[in-house]
């Protein structure tokens, strides 16, 4: 394992130092990364736009949407984040972080030149080449739509190999919401239905108020055809998946991707077990026939 110093050189230093462990024989090794861009999209969720210090990195990185990648800062550890930006788009990747322990809270104070740790991507993604042809349905709950926006970026940057694209949203309040340009911009898409809901309106709010259960009534599906694709908190993604199995969807076409407490995600500490999966190797995107207990979620 890295030592502190070393890795606290590796992120702060501008002159190239690379630590005694080669990032080939050690998967704990991080890459440097630099913060080009802070996007506040609530009180509580900050999008890093990140780009790697190392163009022979650059040139090398891939992932797909529903992967992850893990993120360290000096003395915070390392933390699990979805990647929120799409592969179709070069030049860097976006995390988007929801602020609740002590690395994601010492993130929501980065600014644009700081450093980061990154390695990855991990995880099994959103299978894309099988959603080819098909119309789409994204059900997201607050943070939950970080990964579903990677996707649906991906979907609309390759034109018309996806079918019509359906989004619904919901946040505890109006504030909440994150990508505000975007939903923006899906509200006049022609390729797209986007729908918002909150728990709770306000004096400015004009839009649903309910959950985001409610808006899967408003919108016309196939579950025999269609794909369905569901990110939020466990219980709503429980409730979420339970009402479109009676909407007709079969168990295959049911898609989520959970979040655990993992701390290798390679699959070797076992933190992330799940029933009998590592989510960080055997997901964290599973299919509804592979969560046959969802009072776990």
């Amino acid at each position: 394992m890295m030592h502190k110093n070393d890795l606290r050189r590796f992120l702060q230093a501008d002159d190239g130092y690379v630590p005694p462990l080669v990032a080939d024989r050690n998967v704990y090794l991080p890459r440097r990364a630099r913060v080009r861009q802070v996007v506040r999209e609530n009180s509580l969720v900050r999008t890093l736009e990140l780009v790697f210090e190392d163009q022979i990195h650059s040139s090398d990185f891939t992932y797909l949407p529903g992967q992850f990648m893990m993120l360290s800062l000096p003395h915070c550890g390392e933390a699990p984040i979805s990647f929120s930006s799409s592969p179709t788009r070069p030049g860097g990747f976006s995390l988007s972080i929801r602020k609740a322990g002590k690395l994601t809270t010492a993130a929501q104070e980065l600014r644009p030149g700081d450093m980061v740790g990154v390695r990855g991507p991990y995880g099994r993604p959103f299978p894309m080449a099988d959603l080819r042809g098909r119309n789409l349905v994204f059900v997201a709950g607050g943070i939950g739509m970080a990964p579903l926006r990677s996707a649906i970026l991906y979907c609309l940057d390759k034109g018309d190999e996806y079918g019509h694209i359906t989004v619904l949203y919901g946040s505890k309040t109006p504030g909440e919401f994150c990508f505000m340009p975007d939903l923006t911009a899906w509200r006049q898409d022609e390729r797209l239905t986007c729908l918002l809901t909150v728990d709770e309106g306000d004096d400015d709010w004009q839009g649903r108020v309910g959950l985001v259960t409610g808006l899967l009534d408003e919108v016309e599906m196939d579950g025999g055809r269609d794909r369905a694709l569901v990110c939020g908190p466990g219980v709503m993604i429980r409730f979420v998946l339970e009402r479109l199995a009676a909407l007709g969807f079969q168990e295959d076409n049911m898609i989520t991707t959970l979040e655990r407490h993992m701390k290798c995600g390679v699959g070797i500490c076992g933190h992330c077990h799940f029933e009998n999966k590592m989510v960080c190797t055997d997901g964290p995107v599973f299919t509804r026939s592979e969560l046959p207990d969802l009072r776990k979620l």
